[in-house]
């Protein structure tokens, strides 16, 4: 009986091996689209009108500060894209499998939900949190020679943060972080599992690897939901991260005091700031990082849980 209903069970990808397909994908991901997350901060912290939109801004980026300055950050943003895959799909793999039903080791869109919000929580307290700001301080540096910007680099942006602001200026703008990350990836996982269901008939364990381009429209259909819903987290994590102490009193004392502050200030829809290149940037990252993971863990699957025909 127990041999019977251990053999319903679906066979599982290990939590190591999303992580190694997480880490690789977001490789990938990170060098297309690096000038898109540039634009999306420069946009975000222009509280005076500079740029009139997305080609607007990159031009202008591109004419003041040269080309390479489209790809301001790409190393902590590529070690953090890296990391944060790997930490995201290997510790929701750690989550599922805790929510799986012991009879028939599925997972239900409630223990789906939940798994998500959890690796986005972790993974917006270890990893997200710091390198974003490291990432935002250097992408608000404007102009072309090094000797005149405050941080030269990703490390002694850091030693500068610490030492001006205490570690704790690490993890300035964590609050929304968390918010956003948590709910991002519930919506996330949850959805891309339902469209990869919905529109190939794709289920985890079943064998079958899909195509990249089939894992690339789910993972973008997946992507699109988290920024509408997560805007003004987003918004109000980027003035957290990008106020420094050297000016005296900070103008955001929080979460809370940023959303009040903005929407006195510049009007509700200034929450969704940076919304169009979110759009541009999230759901397309999604694609690529989907499109490489998927391969991954589909050979995985073939060649190790399904070795024999059935």
């Amino acid at each position: 009986m127990s041999q019977e209903s251990s053999n319903d069970k679906k066979p599982t990808i290990p939590p190591y091996m999303k992580a190694i397909s997480g880490s690789l994908g977001g490789v990938v991901e990170a060098s297309c689209l690096q000038p898109i997350d540039v634009i999306k901060t420069r946009l975000q912290l222009d509280r005076s009108g500079n740029y009139k939109g997305i080609i607007h801004c990159g031009s202008t980026v591109v004419r003041t500060e040269g080309v390479r300055a489209l790809w301001k950050g790409l190393t902590p943003f590529a070690t953090h894209l890296t990391l944060k895959y790997t930490l995201r799909m290997g510790s929701n793999a750690v989550f599922q499998s805790a929510f799986k039903d012991s009879e028939t080791g599925k997972v239900s869109n409630h223990g789906r939900l939940l798994s998500g919000f959890g690796a986005g929580v972790l993974e917006a307290l270890a990893i997200v949190t710091p390198f974003e700001v490291v990432k935002i301080r250097l992408q608000q540096q404007k102009g072309l020679s090094p000797e005149l910007l405050k941080y030269k680099g990703p490390i002694h942006c850091a030693r500068t943060i610490i030492r001006e602001e205490g570690v704790l200026g690490l993890w300035a703008g964590a609050a929304p972080t968390v918010m956003r990350n948590g709910t991002n990836q519930a919506a996330m996982f949850t959805a891309k599992n339902a469209f990869d269901v919905l529109l190939w008939k794709k289920q985890e364990g079943d064998g079958r690897v899909l195509q990249p381009w089939q894992s690339m429209i789910s993972g973008f259909l997946a992507g699109t939901v988290g920024p509408v819903c997560t805007g003004p987290f987003d918004v109000v994590k980027t003035r957290l991260m990008a106020q420094s102490r050297e000016g005296g009193e900070l103008k955001y004392k929080g979460m809370v005091h940023a959303i009040r502050t903005i929407y006195a200030e510049e009007g509700l829809l200034a929450l969704w700031k940076g919304l169009l290149p979110r759009l541009m940037r999230i759901p397309p990252g999604q694609a690529i990082m989907w499109a490489v993971a998927d391969q991954i863990t589909g050979l995985y699957e073939r060649r190790y849980l399904h070795v024999a025909p059935s």
